[in-house]
């Protein structure tokens, strides 16, 4: 996965090997730190993001259901980037925070009420296994409305892929199925690859085209 969020200017490039090492410590931190069991609900409170995509990967790997921009009042655990803290607060467990500054970094001064993120995961392990296997069957992630079980991103990321290792650029945001399977699983299902772009509207034709061929893009989705 490549990242680029054109409000700031930042790039940040995730090899397959690295990727995993972010999802793997997450889930550690998910099921360890914060008790996290399958079935729970994790109210996800984040932009289209490089971080966003390992915390929806490392719940799937414990079996937690990912709601996108769910109420935190009836989550479980709570996710928020930093300009939703207000409404993260609603949720009575566990309140993590991202903020989503460049490569990974920390919050200057903590929020409070919250872990911070970059301070809490670092020291987790770099390899996972769930206490309990998860069940394909059973609903990993609600988004817009519609629920999906773990089978069913599969079998649907892969009827949409365009093709087998395709490298595809994605404006859309996350808080879609079609902005979700884009950015983050039908390149996944294939063994492709995703040049997620946050804020893409801001570079221009002129900046995409650009773009589109120093990252040997094959697909573009807008």
């Amino acid at each position: 996965m490549t990242f680029y969020d054109d409000a700031t200017g930042e790039r940040v490039e995730l090899s397959v090997a690295t990727l995993a090492n972010w999802v793997n410590k997450t889930a550690n931190l998910l099921q360890g730190d914060l008790g996290a069991e399958p079935g729970d609900r994790l109210a996800v409170l984040l932009p289209a993001h490089w971080q966003t995509a390992v915390w929806l990967l490392a719940a799937s790997a414990v079996g937690v259901v990912a709601e996108v921009g769910g109420d935190p009042a009836g989550a479980d655990l709570v996710v928020s980037g930093p300009d939703t803290l207000d409404a993260a607060r609603a949720c009575s467990g566990e309140r993590v925070a991202l903020a989503l500054r460049p490569l990974g970094g920390r919050f200057p001064q903590p929020p409070e009420g919250f872990l911070d993120y970059a301070v809490e995961v670092p020291g987790q392990g770099d390899r996972f296994a769930p206490f309990v296997p998860v069940d394909p069957d059973e609903t990993a992630l609600v988004v817009d409305g519609a629920a999906f079980t773990g089978a069913e991103i599969v079998q649907r990321a892969r009827a949409e892929a365009t093709a087998p290792g395709e490298r595809l650029l994605s404006g859309l945001a996350y808080d879609s199925w079609a902005g979700l399977s884009a950015g983050l699983y039908a390149p996944l299902a294939t063994g492709g690859s995703v040049v997620l772009c946050r804020h893409l509207d801001r570079l221009g034709d002129e900046g995409l085209a650009k773009r589109v061929e120093s990252e040997r893009v094959t697909t573009t989705v807008r």
